[in-house]
Order: C-alpha cells, then structure tokens, then sequence
C-alpha cells in the first residue's frame, strides 16, 4: 500500500475485500472507509469545484468533505461509514 496513510499499529481481525474504482483493496474489519482508501491513495476524491483532490478534512462528519459515491449508486460519508465486504467505491480515478 502507498497511500496517504499508514497503519501505526497491528490490529487483528478479517480482512475486508472492497474495491476503490474497480481495483481489488482490502481493509481490515471495523476499518472507515476513509482510512481504507487513504490507506491505498493519496486522495480520497476529486473537488467538485475546481482542479484539486480531496482527502476529507475533519474526519469525524462535520464538514462533508469525505462524500464518496458507491457503485449501487449511494453516496455515503467515508469518515463515518465502515468498509463492509464487495463494497465498491466510485471515485472517477482520483487518487490513482
């Protein structure tokens, strides 16, 4: 992984397969999806209203910063949703 993030301790649990715009990702059980993703990429996803990238910003559901789209068409939270096993992130490419 060479994102972002990085674990800084061990923790036990499943792993959680999910994929990040059709590419295979694993998280571990109880993991966010922003740190999941973040974990993988440098970006969580493309500004809306201009040429940058956006990794969220308060990471716990304040500021909307983390909205992150699912292939079944949701949009959902990524600092305040858990990774759940097949979900498939949408991103647009972000972050590659």
């Amino acid at each position: 992984m060479s994102g972002l993030f990085h674990r800084l301790a061990k923790r036990s649990g499943p792993a959680i397969p999910f994929t990040i715009d059709g590419v295979p990702a694993e998280a571990q059980a109880g993991d966010l999806l922003i740190g999941a993703i973040l974990l993988h990429r440098h970006a969580l996803r493309r500004f809306e209203f201009g040429p940058g990238e956006r990794a969220g910003y308060c990471l716990m559901g304040a500021c909307q910063d983390c909205w992150v789209g699912l292939a079944d068409g949701r949009r959902v939270r990524a600092c305040t949703t858990r990774v759940e096993p097949g979900m498939a992130v949408v991103t647009g490419g972000v972050g590659e």
